[in-house]
């Protein structure tokens, strides 16, 4: 293999020396396009590196998928849930209801919040009593209904998966 390719090489050096002696001014052409190329492709490889790396350059804080300062406080995901909820989008506002439930059961003890659990994960990681842990996995099955299945969520929906939520602290099992 390493031979096959040590001759290809060889033929392509060959070629190209040969392009240059016999049609210099195309040489010059072809040379030209592939530095052209080879500069895109930096230019390329140093934008996707700066989009990368600059949302904690500007911010010099960890952030979210969408720019956001992440925010590991009960009461501001509660506070952003009822924002989201008052704007009708009832969905989003799940989502940060559930973070803020997770957030509450950490500090009860009886879960560990991460950014890269899944919300199931929770279900069975936390230390809760049947009732609990039934109430917790049904909040999850609505929240993965609305959330990712793009069931339509309405206020009564939205209401009751609160209620729910506040009872799930409540059923937190001793440590």
């Amino acid at each position: 293999m390493l031979l096959w390719l040590a001759q290809r090489w060889r033929a392509l050096l060959d070629w190209l020396n040969g392009l240059a002696d016999v049609h210099p001014a195309w040489f010059t052409i072809l040379l030209a396009v592939l530095v052209v190329v080879l500069v895109l492709l930096l230019v390329h490889v140093g934008y996707v590196v700066w989009r990368i790396v600059r949302p904690s350059v500007r911010t010099g804080e960890a952030v979210s998928a969408g720019g956001a300062p992440l925010v590991l406080d009960a009461r501001a995901h509660l506070a952003r849930a009822a924002e989201l909820a008052r704007a009708g989008r009832y969905a989003e506002a799940l989502a940060h209801r559930f973070v803020a439930v997770v957030l509450e059961l950490e500090a009860a003890g009886a879960a560990r919040f991460h950014v890269s659990k899944t919300p199931a994960e929770y279900v069975r990681e936390a230390r809760l009593d049947d009732e609990g842990r039934a109430t917790f996995a049904g909040l999850v099955g609505q929240l993965y209904r609305h959330l990712f299945g793009a069931v339509p969520c309405d206020e009564a929906e939205y209401v009751a998966f609160g209620q729910a939520a506040q009872q799930v602290t409540r059923h937190v099992l001793p440590a």
